[in-house]
């Protein structure tokens, strides 16, 4: 007999109710008013902040459902980009060399997810530390493949999955692709969360020992989800490689790595698309800040401080709160 715990009905998903098919339908028209009537530096902006969203998601994802925190996930976002233009330059089929390159990203980090499975907290953090800076110092090292910090340019073919390769390199038409993929993505974690497996999943993320007990195999599982977070940072390091027509060491830096938590802890993980907001949120406050001081890490990390000392949950707990004030003001206008 199935476990009730453990069961969860696709038709609970947030994302299949009526709000979260009008929040799907809004960004949609954002997206589509934005391509038509957008500048084209404000439409590079936001083509970018998709496409990081789709990094900090990525962590999101991670720390929602096995409840283990990177400061490595630079290194699968910079293989997949670094992927990407390798199998260009050497003329392997671009949409088969892509799909080989998130496969290549998955199987890596299953296989690492396997090894470093029994360790949480600070010290799976530390591990993931570790091993982004490796995948950092190797690709900088290795200029016979990678061109060392000279970086890589990115041939993009004349056709890519049907369209045609210059869309990839335009604000508008990147914007589109990657806001696709992002709503693509975000729907899918739902889904995911709402099989048996999910549920599973987020059990051994609140009691791995009762799921022990229970019979089920939790270091697999837990590696699985850390190559599926780890793939998810692969679909932003192919779009990011597609868009800059560039890749450097840079992007496999820790500090990128660091950049894509803080976007996922200012979002907060009440909802999954709360890596989504916080990654929007800090994209465009740096712009922000930039174009007005020098100084603005100081006041990007005083103002990310103040936030999160009001609002633990982030974004989403901001979100709920705002919410559930609306809903208790619209229920008692009805009572009386």
């Amino acid at each position: 007999m199935a476990n009730p715990s453990m069961t969860h009905s696709f038709r609970d998903s947030p994302v299949l109710r009526p709000s979260g098919l009008i929040v799907l339908a809004l960004v949609a028209a954002l997206v589509a008013i934005m391509t038509m009537t957008g500048s084209r530096i404000t439409l590079s902006l936001f083509a970018q902040a998709a496409i990081i969203s789709i990094m900090a998601l990525s962590v999101g994802f991670l720390a929602r459902t096995a409840d283990l925190i990177s400061f490595g996930h630079a290194a699968p976002f910079g293989l997949g980009a670094y992927g990407t233009a390798l199998i260009f330059r050497h003329g392997i089929p671009a949409e088969l060399g892509i799909l080989l390159v998130l496969l290549a990203v998955f199987a890596l980090f299953f296989v690492m997810g396997l090894v470093v499975g029994k360790l949480n907290g600070i010290a799976f953090s530390m591990l993931t530390l570790a091993l982004g800076q490796f995948f950092f110092v190797a690709v900088s090292k290795l200029r016979a493949i990678t061109s060392g910090a000279d970086g890589m340019n990115v041939s993009v073919p004349s056709s890519l999955f049907g369209l045609p390769g210059r869309t990839f390199q335009t604000p508008d038409g990147m914007l589109v692709i990657a806001s696709v993929v992002l709503a693509a993505l975000v729907i899918a974690i739902y889904l995911f969360e709402a099989t048996r497996t999910g549920r599973l999943a987020m059990g051994v993320r609140e009691n791995e020992e009762r799921v022990l007990f229970l019979g089920y195999r939790t270091k697999l599982l837990k590696a699985a989800v850390l190559a599926t977070s780890a793939t998810i940072a692969g679909v932003s390091g192919v779009l990011f490689a597609l868009y800059q027509g560039f890749v450097s060491p840079e992007i496999m830096h820790w500090s990128f790595s660091g950049n894509a938590l803080i976007m996922a802890i200012l979002g907060g993980s009440l909802a999954v698309w709360g890596p989504v907001a916080g990654a929007l949120v800090f994209f465009f406050l740096r712009e922000w800040l930039s174009d007005l001081t020098e100084h603005w890490h100081s006041v990007l990390g005083a103002i990310l401080i103040a936030v999160t000392v009001a609002w633990p949950g982030g974004v989403t707990a901001l979100a709920k709160v705002v919410r559930a004030r609306l809903t208790g003001r619209k229920q008692g206008e009805a009572g009386k």
